[in-house]
């Protein structure tokens, strides 16, 4: 009788670490993947921020008469494109991710045109408010990149966690499922050609 006494002791209390083990993995997994998701509306805030500002600056080019039409054109639709491209922060999916960064690629590719052609417009590259709006979209690309990187080495810590042993069994049973994360631009890894002749 003794003995089974202390049986049943010995598994009460293996069963108490047991479910207090999985209680604490759990809690920690949802603290991890809340992080992530948490730093994903940091993400979507600098995009929602750079489409704010690039809704300026087409205002602001719009001004010149004698502006290529087209390329505003270009970059309205881009942004439309862009802004209708949203992701569920709790199921972020490779595709979801995919889909979401080629609109977003598609802005910048759009922007990048503009920038470029706004250099045979000596009246709108010496107008203060272009000036100051293409100077908090620089800063803006650069933050976009940086809660990206955030995003990215969240979501990777929880990614490894999720299957790490033992916590892969609480991951299963919990259905905690791998974050996407952002990727490169295909073709981004190749080495641009630079062409300094002059004719």
């Amino acid at each position: 009788m003794k003995k089974g006494i202390i049986a049943i002791i010995v598994l009460g209390l293996l069963g108490v670490i047991v479910v207090g083990w999985y209680v604490r993995t759990n809690n920690n997994l949802i603290n991890m993947k809340g992080q992530a998701t948490k730093q994903w509306a940091n993400v979507e805030s600098s995009y929602q921020r750079r489409s704010d500002l690039v809704g300026n600056l087409v205002k602001t080019v719009q001004g010149a008469a004698d502006f290529e039409r087209q390329t505003l054109t270009d970059v309205i639709e881009a942004r439309a494109k862009a802004t209708s491209t949203s992701i569920d922060a709790n199921n972020i999916t490779p595709e979801q991710l995919a889909e979401f960064q080629q609109a977003q690629t598609g802005l910048s590719s759009a922007l990048s045109r503009l920038l470029v052609t706004v250099e045979r417009y000596p009246d709108i590259k010496a107008n203060q408010n272009f000036l100051e709006l293409q100077s908090q979209l620089e800063g803006t690309e650069n933050r976009i990149n940086v809660e990206r990187n955030r995003f990215n080495d969240l979501a990777g810590e929880y990614n490894i966690k999720i299957q790490q042993i033992p916590t892969n069994i609480v991951a299963n049973i919990a259905n905690f499922d791998p974050m996407a994360l952002f990727k490169s631009d295909p073709g981004s890894e190749d080495v641009p050609e630079v062409d300094f002749e002059f004719n």
